[in-house]
């Protein structure tokens, strides 16, 4: 189930959680409508919309910590394919075709993860994820980098100059790959969602609240509409930023397609 889909439902089953409440109104015993039971339904109703509302502020800020951790780590992957090209770029023409083979999939991983976004220029293998959160995880992008790393640790240094840039380079690529792994762990979001349905569920025990003692009018009616799209958005926001590699609120590009330009020069 996509964000939107997910947001979609939350406001469906919030609008007919209010239904069912208004429909049951009607049919309660008078001394249920009394004004002390009326007040005790509303004290209930404050301390459920207390408690979700700091519920869904603590997964907002979480969300949002997780959305702008991938984005440093997608920065610092970028800078590291760029130094890793620029060292393999020192050592000379017997890295060449590892250096041709980390911009084949720096491509590739560009047109994987933004489908959406225009491709890069060049020659590269077309990569089908697994799952569209898993572009970074293909095992086609995955068998690219392992053998430029195999080419690299193949050296077979001539002077001190060249050792040194042989380490070097087999360093970075360690780096590049751990980068690429946390990213891929990243991608795959932390919201509980047992926790988020336990929220879904006080959500609709309010909304069935706000049924049983708002009144019948269009003032209400527009009212709880416009509540339920409210807490609606805030659970696509708070799933869209979970999943920076998906929907409306993305990880940019742009650090990448850097590195790709670079690795062209």
């Amino acid at each position: 189930m996509t964000e939107i889909q997910s947001a979609v439902l939350v406001f469906i089953l919030l609008l007919a959680s209010t239904v069912i409440g208004a429909i049951v109104r009607p049919l309660l015993p008078e001394e249920h409508k009394a004004q002390e039971t009326v007040q005790l339904v509303q004290l209930l109703v404050g301390m459920l919309v207390t408690f979700a509302a700091l519920v869904l502020g603590l997964l907002t800020a979480s969300a949002k910590t997780v959305f702008d951790t991938t984005n440093g780590d997608m920065r610092s992957y970028a800078a590291s394919i760029i130094e890793l090209d620029r060292t393999m770029r020192d050592y000379g023409a017997d890295l060449d075709h590892a250096r041709e083979l980390l911009r084949t999939y720096t491509a590739a991983a560009v047109a994987s993860t933004w489908p959406n976004e225009p491709r890069p220029p060049g020659d590269y293998p077309k990569v089908d994820p697994p799952s569209k959160t898993d572009s970074l995880a293909s095992d086609t992008l995955g068998a690219i980098l392992s053998q430029a790393q195999r080419e690299v640790r193949m050296l077979h240094p001539r002077d001190d100059y060249h050792r040194q840039l042989a380490a070097e380079a087999a360093t970075r690529f360690e780096q590049l790959i751990a980068l690429r792994w946390k990213l891929v762990e990243e991608a795959h979001g932390s919201i509980s969602y047992p926790f988020d349905r336990i929220l879904v569920g006080w959500l609709l025990i309010i909304f069935l609240c706000f049924g049983l003692i708002a009144p019948r009018n269009a003032l209400s009616l527009v009212t709880i509409t416009l509540g339920a799209l409210s807490i609606a958005s805030a659970v696509l926001v708070i799933l869209d930023l979970d999943t920076p590699f998906t929907g409306a609120i993305m990880i940019g590009s742009q650090p990448m397609r850097d590195a790709l330009a670079y690795e062209a020069r």
